[in-house]
């Protein structure tokens, strides 16, 4: 083998290496889609797969190649506490016929630089009945929320903090040593 196709080798694996994360990803949402654990769903969910990430050409996204299972079965646990609490919560402003609930639209300036993790986080707070993303600054890094339950400054301060929270939840599940870092420089110091 020429030096040349060595190159061209490591290149395509590489390639696929990255890659990988994304195709098993859209493979799985295609058999979620379908509602079929099946063969035949599996291998259009490949077909598909391939098609996707061939035709549409995204920039390369930078994963931190860090995964840490414990605090990915933390987030995971804690998502899920979270999402019963806020269906009850949610569901209690309705039949609550006293008041209203109150809403807001609030920012949340988030720590990490990083694309990835502001979409975690912003699908995080938007999958959690009670908020939803309105907007995002990606160049600011802020995220945009419309929030429900809200009466006062201390609910508003309550929502900004638990979308933080979420933020260093995914940095310590996925994200790189120097965003663990910083993360944790942050909540020392009380920054946010």
């Amino acid at each position: 083998m020429s030096p040349d196709s060595r190159v061209g080798a490591r290149r395509l694996a590489t390639t696929v290496w990255r890659q990988l994360p994304f195709v098993v990803w859209l493979v799985a949402l295609w058999m979620l889609l379908w509602g079929q654990l099946t063969v035949v769903s599996f291998v259009t969910g490949v077909i598909a797969a391939i098609f996707v990430t061939r035709v549409f050409r995204l920039p390369p996204v930078e994963l931190s190649g860090r995964v840490s299972p414990g605090w990915g079965i933390l987030f995971l646990l804690e998502f899920f506490v979270a999402l019963v609490q806020g269906s009850l919560t949610v569901a209690w402003q309705v039949f609550d016929f006293r008041r209203q609930p109150g809403a807001a639209i609030i920012a949340v300036h988030l720590r990490i630089d990083d694309d990835l993790i502001m979409t975690h986080t912003a699908v995080t707070a938007s999958l959690i009945p009670g908020s939803l993303i309105v907007d995002a600054d990606r160049d600011r890094r802020i995220l945009y929320l419309h929030v429900i339950g809200v009466r006062d400054d201390r609910d508003v301060e309550r929502q900004r903090a638990s979308v933080l929270h979420w933020e260093a939840r995914i940095v310590r599940a996925v994200g790189s040593r120097a965003q663990v870092e910083r993360i944790a420089a942050a909540e020392r110091g009380g920054a946010s």
